[in-house]
């Protein structure tokens, strides 16, 4: 999948665009396939890379996974092949993909021990498991780390309830330590959970297999085990970053741009965060349409003092959107100043937006300050090469707004959370090719 996209800048695009599934859920949500024996249905699974080396893991360990239709399957893990969890192949392939680590809750909770490579992904700064190996162990597992063969190991004769107070909030802790405890003896109680859509999502999707979990939604889940689960269907979220993504193209491009089916309740603070950089959007229905607009001017806050974007745990602004937002500012008329605090090298792309002539000064390794060119002076076209998933698409929106022609390097870290994205681009009439 690897390669380069060849992209001719400046273009303004129209048309309708249909989000992809929600790739954060769909990691969360066929791990949990390992919980019961049935058969679980899983609809709208975005195409993408990490997907499909996650289902291919599933696979491997003897789930029987049927494709039914495009981004529509069902699995069975019935005959579940336990070797394979630790077979050199398993080290491979699990390292490879962060998401893995998501099977160790399932794992441990129904086989009763779990194992997992240390986990690759993108280099954004240190993301700790901490998180989701003292949750196991409040609920009874054994912890060991092979440092020779980087290897984490779980054991557990029994899981028993526990009251856990998680010290961060984080999504895929949370999820682990879930569907960990929706099979153990007695109550548990999460307090500090992430409440994040993906994290309801799979919550509502357990209690339809048979788990027993209040409290969805908020920073307290109690889970009551349960004996067994038994299958379900499930139909994934659109991908709340897809659709920040293509309301930052629309106002960069100067394009009219409909965005379908969008799940608008779900997306929380996304469209009036975009709103506060003067872009307008409006709700038609359940989907999000944004027309050409020449200027956008960055609200201040009401004291006169200028506007600054944090990320926050949900219901805040997600961090994935943060690049998303930060360029979409350098075309903006105004400044404001870009807090990414729960990831430390997510703003080194900066970099490759100064050379393309945007005006950022980097404070340091957590704030940028932009200061809004306001479509004065475009960007300028210039070759690139995309450090993780989700600066990869913003300078992508960069270079499609951008005068002159631009080439992006490292593309497959792009291909690894976004569906045919230069196919559904060229729809909207996008000079873009894959070289």
């Amino acid at each position: 999948m690897s390669g380069s996209f060849k992209i001719k800048g400046g273009k303004r695009l129209q048309g309708e665009i249909t989000p992809q599934g929600a790739k954060n859920e769909a990691l969360q949500i066929l791990c949990a396939v390992l919980l019961t024996e049935d058969e679980v249905r899983i609809k709208n699974i975005p195409d993408i890379h990490d997907v499909n080396r996650l289902i291919e893991i599933l696979g491997d360990f003897g789930v029987k996974v049927t494709k039914n239709a495009h981004g529509d399957y069902t699995f069975k893990s019935d005959s579940v092949n336990f070797d394979y969890v630790k077979s050199p192949e398993f080290k491979k392939d699990g390292s490879r993909l962060r998401g893995s680590i998501m099977l160790l809750g399932p794992m441990l909770a129904r086989f009763g021990e779990a194992y997992m490579p240390t986990p690759g992904g993108d280099k954004i700064g240190r993301r700790r498991l901490d998180t989701h190996f003292q949750g196991f162990v409040e609920l009874g597992a054994e912890f060991h780390y092979d440092e020779n063969e980087y290897l984490y190991s779980l054991k557990a004769t029994e899981l028993r309830g526990k009251f856990i107070l998680l010290e961060e909030a984080s999504v895929t802790g949370t999820a682990n330590i879930v569907m960990a405890a929706v099979l153990a003896k007695g109550k548990t109680r999460i307090y500090n959970a992430a409440c994040e859509p993906y994290l309801q999502q799979l919550c509502k999707m357990l209690n339809r297999m048979g788990a027993n979990i209040s409290g969805i939604g908020s920073n307290l889940l109690t889970i009551e085990g349960v004996e067994s689960l038994h299958g379900t269907e499930h139909t994934m979220l659109p991908d709340m970053v897809e659709i920040g993504s293509w309301i930052g193209l629309a106002a960069m491009t100067k394009s009219e741009i409909t965005i379908k089916n969008v799940h608008w309740n779900e997306l929380g603070v996304i469209p009036n965060t975009f709103r506060k950089l003067g872009i307008q959007l409006e709700r038609r229905g359940d989907d999000i349409f944004i027309p050409a607009q020449e200027n956008y001017k960055i609200q201040k806050f009401i004291d006169g003092s200028i506007l600054t974007v944090s990320d926050a745990p949900w219901p805040g602004f997600t961090p994935d959107l943060l690049s998303i937002i930060l360029v979409v500012a350098t075309q903006a008329k105004g400044t404001v100043l870009i807090h990414q605090k729960m990831f430390e090298s997510r703003l080194f792309f900066v970099d490759k937006l100064i050379d393309m002539g945007a005006q950022i000064i980097l404070c340091d390794p957590h704030r940028a300050t932009v200061v809004g060119l306001n479509h004065e002076y475009p960007l300028r076209g210039t070759t690139m090469i995309s450090p993780d998933i989700r600066a990869g698409n913003a300078l992508l929106i960069a270079a499609l707004s951008a005068e002159g022609n631009s080439t992006i390097h490292n593309i497959e870290q792009i291909d690894r959370g976004y569906e045919n994205i230069d196919g559904r681009l060229r729809a909207l009439g996008a000079e873009i090719e894959r070289v």
